[in-house]
């Protein structure tokens, strides 16, 4: 039981990350058959309409993130956005999984909060010398989010 929270909390960090990919990649998981999420509250992920709404919002977050005016993943807005699909992703991790939703989704919030000021953070440190563009950094903050979301899903 222990790996379903330390999963949950994980999507938590990669939506802290990235807040459309942990979405996108737990409707991957379910369309792809590695997470059952029927009849749970959270089985709504597991609907085609999401899949396709998520995925959209995923790639369009992958592309916005690079622009200079999107704003800090820190700040309140974006932040809540994070806590409240980490919430999500961790709860649905933990069903799949057969554990308690809500103590999935505490941790998944928790990991959004973590996963967010992480990111911050590693982008002004890698960047913030202006010896690495932000560009390339940016892309690994990219590979990181997507192949660890997918490896995290794939785990059931």
């Amino acid at each position: 039981m222990m790996s379903v929270w330390i999963l949950a909390l994980l999507i938590g960090v990669i939506c802290g990350l990235r807040s459309m990919t942990a979405p996108a990649v737990v409707c991957w998981g379910a369309h792809l058959g590695w997470l059952s999420l029927a009849g749970s509250t959270v089985g709504f992920l597991a609907r085609p309409v999401f899949l396709v709404v998520f995925t959209l919002f995923a790639i369009g977050e992958l592309i916005a993130d690079k622009l200079p005016f999107i704003p800090r993943r820190t700040m309140i807005g974006p932040l809540v956005v994070r806590i409240v699909f980490g919430a999500i992703c961790g709860g649905a991790l933990a069903v799949a999984g057969h554990g308690v939703l809500s103590a999935g989704g505490v941790l998944g919030a928790v990991g959004g909060v973590l996963g967010a000021y992480a990111g911050y953070a590693y982008r002004r440190a890698a960047s913030g010398s202006r010896r690495v563009p932000d560009l390339p950094v940016a892309l690994l903050e990219d590979l990181v989010a997507v192949g660890g979301g997918l490896f995290l899903v794939s785990r059931f």
